[in-house]
């Protein structure tokens, strides 16, 4: 669960940094619309290359369905906590004797 918590984190972070670089580009398209105000043609910001806008569209997919697996598993853990007190346990228990196994 602690993994989850940092993944979450982590995804947050990115996130946040994606919203503050398009906060950036758009005020500095603002800036240079309102410089060249004095012309009749409006300043357009530069076209992303398209390999930017596929790593977005892929970092919007994987936050996306990492944010749905976290979703999914904390109702899981909240409908049958039991079951995944147990669940841990044994994995641990696991993990344990294959780890001690050297």
């Amino acid at each position: 669960m602690a993994a989850d918590t940092v993944l979450s984190h982590e995804l947050k972070e990115l996130h946040a940094q994606l919203s503050s670089s398009r906060r950036e580009r758009s005020t500095a398209a603002t800036d240079h619309a309102s410089a060249g105000a004095g012309k009749t043609a409006k300043a357009r910001p530069p076209h992303e290359p398209a390999e930017e806008q596929e790593l977005k569209g892929e970092l919007r997919e994987l936050m996306d369905t990492v944010t749905e697996f976290v979703e999914d598993a904390e109702k899981n853990v909240t409908a049958h906590p039991a079951a995944s007190v147990v669940a841990a346990l044994l994995v641990g228990i696991l993990i344990g004797r294959l780890l001690g196994r050297r």
